[in-house]
């Protein structure tokens, strides 16, 4: 219950958590007013950095969201072309994340990751179509149990400045794993081919929990 109600948060949330703080008492030394305004950010702060454990499905025939947050798409696409994936065709689906949204995302599925590519961009609004071509990102490319493509790519968006990856190439991930997060409001898209989506648009997702397709 406990864990539940203060849960742990992620490690890049420390810093920040901690100037909240100085912020607070540097407030609160001028006015109660301007302390109450600093505290109520570090509670924010902690909030936005959360790490919650997450149940996790754990079956290789179906894929779990990568991000919390609100499906904004859901449709048939070219595959990335900075992948060189631009002549396949893929299902993609958008999970829209904002600042109050867990922002720690996960791989849906169990995998190896066949390659990671970062790219620097602009920073749109992540809701916009353009975010996903034009703004800083990071893919992943990760081979399921049955050799399908799985694409996964964190977008940031206009508040997001730092995408966070903790996954590296060649490594074998289990469904729900950890790969990352982006700070401050941003976006996951997910491609796969040979699942069917179960998902709609404007349904709110659960990193790791949310089941987003099956075979």
């Amino acid at each position: 219950m406990f864990s539940k109600i203060f849960p742990k948060i992620h490690a890049e949330g420390y810093k920040f958590l901690v100037i909240a703080g100085i912020i607070t008492i540097v407030f609160y030394s001028f006015s109660d007013f301007l302390g109450l305004i600093g505290f109520v950010l570090t509670i924010w702060v902690y909030y936005f950095f959360r790490d919650p454990e997450r149940v996790i499905i754990d079956n290789d025939n179906y894929l779990v969201s990568p991000a919390d947050g609100e499906v904004i798409k859901v449709e048939e696409t070219d595959g990335p072309k900075e992948l060189g994936l631009e002549n396949q065709k893929f299902n993609k689906i958008s999970i829209f994340m904002n600042v109050f949204d867990c922002h720690v995302n996960r791989t849906p599925c169990r995998g190896l990751i066949e390659e990671i590519l970062y790219k620097p961009g602009k920073f749109f609004n992540a809701s916009l179509d353009k975010a996903s071509e034009d703004n800083e990102r990071n893919y992943f490319k990760i081979k399921d149990s049955f050799d399908n493509k799985i694409i996964v790519v964190q977008i940031a968006g206009l508040i997001a400045r730092r995408i966070i990856c903790e996954a590296n190439k060649e490594q074998i991930l289990t469904q729900g794993e950890r790969i990352g997060m982006i700070r401050f409001g941003s976006r996951v898209d997910i491609y796969y081919e040979n699942y069917q989506p179960l998902v709609k648009i404007g349904q709110k997702a659960i990193s790791g929990e949310t089941i987003l397709a099956k075979k």
